[in-house]
């Protein structure tokens, strides 16, 4: 629900051993709506088959892979060589976020630090990707909805989501004027703040208001605004409220 900032210049670090190449196009795609890949890196060590897969995209692509040795048995030394190269982009002061592709809850702590400095972490990831890593990042994108076809029905691309009424009813509720009528730019808005993972997409739906238009609680309404329409939505059965 984060407007795009094409201007933004960004870093891409994959995790290559925890992110698949084949879905490496459509993620670029996604990530382009946020800014400019300035910086795309992917770390592994490249001398095992098990990353294979990914050297036609490497190159495809324009990645830069980086080579990390696997020096102790069960040691992941390719998270500490991406958390270094973040660290030191960050320090550099060239980039305005940060793309970390990985459903690897040790990047955690990355996210939160380079949040703490001011950068918009953006983080891709598989549905098993831990709750602190996802709830770490700006906005976190499962990587499923980038392979999924949106068809309208209210079945979540990622079945262990929150059920969408418990989101979307206190977003209502929480940027409702008096009349009970609250803007769909505000409501989603709030969405995406308090909820990173948050997307239309996750629930089969292309947009919110496709999204809101489905909902058997929801009552939507279209005005006019400057040159254009303004939709809001309000649930039904509610009552006028008046705001401390």
């Amino acid at each position: 629900m984060m407007p795009a900032k094409n201007s933004d210049r960004l870093a891409v670090l994959i995790d290559a051993d925890n992110a698949q190449a084949s879905g490496i196009e459509n993620l670029l795609a996604e990530i382009s709506r946020y800014g400019t890949a300035s910086v795309k890196r992917a770390y592994g060590d490249w001398t095992t088959a098990n990353l294979q897969p990914w050297k036609d995209s490497l190159h495809r692509f324009a990645i830069q892979p980086i080579q990390q040795f696997s020096y102790t048995k069960g040691k992941n030394s390719t998270d500490s060589s991406l958390i270094i190269d973040a660290m030191d982009l960050l320090h550099a002061g060239n980039l305005d976020g940060y793309c970390l592709v990985s459903s690897d809850s040790d990047f955690t702590r990355l996210a939160t630090r380079l949040r703490e400095s001011g950068a918009t972490v953006y983080g891709f990831g598989e549905k098993k990707t831990p709750v602190p890593f996802v709830s770490a990042c700006d906005k976190f994108t499962y990587t499923e909805i980038l392979r999924s076809n949106y068809n309208g029905n209210a079945e979540p691309v990622t079945p262990d989501l929150p059920p969408l009424e418990s989101l979307l009813r206190p977003a209502i509720e929480d940027t409702a004027r008096e009349d009970g009528w609250s803007h769909l730019g505000q409501v989603g808005a709030l969405l995406g703040k308090n909820h990173s993972s948050f997307d239309t997409r996750n629930y089969q739906f292309s947009k919110l208001s496709d999204l809101a238009r489905k909902q058997p609680y929801v009552e939507v309404e279209e005005r006019p605004s400057g040159d254009g329409k303004a939709l809001y939505v309000r649930l039904k059965g509610g009552t006028s409220r008046s705001k401390a």
